[in-house]
């Protein structure tokens, strides 16, 4: 054939092996790409690598999550009771003094695991850490290639539980925004910058949740005929416009409630006060 794409004898592997083996096209090169196709991965990666080195420190740090009225997302609902007090928060001492480490360690969990086994994150990561493939028409390192049927991968497949556990964390994160409309006597009426950084992180998260394609199909799934559940249907519509946004929403609720984090820890911290706007 003129175009070079004989395929070589199956009797031996080129070098590399996995994608460049006897039954692949003969083609000497890498990839044909003369874009800077690596950028993309390397900046989710960059990005990623960011928010688990800051995501760890303050799970571990046990301090500065709390300043009244607002509480760090990453430590709520507080479930240990070596919680900072929280009037009127989510202090639930189901775990008692024999837990000694930070009380964020409990609850993140449950995000998290949303966020890693997310069809988008999955493929951010695979891309980004382990070049599962590198890009679009680039061939990826790896000689042998057995996808999310093992372990644990295959854990992927729980994705639909870590939803489920996802919408009670975003329906408590909304009772703390809804009590940072308080000040720092516990006084309703106020409004502070924090209350707009929360206001931003959860509108966010329930639009990163709702987006899920679990999500998705848990409201239109198993419909043979949409005319006769409407209801469902212009659900079903509703959170398909909003999962063609998926990434773009999961990125800027990883910023958001990051950011949200951060705050509270300035706040904590001493770095500054809350600026009031009413």
């Amino acid at each position: 054939m003129a175009t070079g794409t004989d395929p070589r004898p199956k009797s031996g592997t080129a070098p590399g092996g996995g994608v460049r083996d006897g039954t692949r096209a003969a083609i000497a090169a890498a990839h044909l790409r003369t874009d800077r196709w690596w950028l993309a991965p390397a900046a989710t990666a960059a990005g990623l690598l960011a928010f688990v080195v800051y995501s760890t420190w303050r799970a571990f740090a046990n301090a500065d999550y709390y300043q009244a009225p607002y509480v760090s997302p990453f430590y709520s609902p507080c479930l240990a009771d070596n919680c900072a007090p929280m009037r009127s928060g989510p202090n639930w001492e189901i775990f008692g003094s024999w837990w000694g480490l930070s009380p964020a360690l409990l609850i993140l969990i449950f995000p998290l695991g949303f966020r890693l086994t997310c069809y988008y994150y999955r493929k951010a990561y695979y891309r980004g850490f382990w070049a599962s493939p590198p890009a679009c028409a680039v061939a990826e390192p790896h000689k042998k290639y057995s996808g999310e049927t093992r372990f644990p991968l295959i854990l992927q497949n729980i994705h639909r539980y870590f939803f489920y556990a996802a919408v009670p964390v975003a329906v408590i994160l909304t009772y703390d925004t809804v009590l940072a409309f308080r000040d720092e006597h516990h006084a309703w009426g106020h409004m502070g910058l924090g209350t707009l950084v929360f206001l931003v992180n959860i509108a966010l998260i329930w639009a990163y949740t709702l987006s899920c394609h679990s999500c998705r199909h848990i409201v239109g799934g198993k419909l043979k005929h949409f005319s006769k559940h409407p209801v469902r249907y212009r659900v079903w519509q509703w959170v398909g416009r909003l999962n063609a946004r998926h990434m773009q929403l999961a990125w800027a609720s990883l910023v958001s409630v990051a950011l949200a984090d951060f705050y509270v820890y300035l706040l904590a911290s001493g770095a500054f006060e809350d600026p009031r706007l009413f």
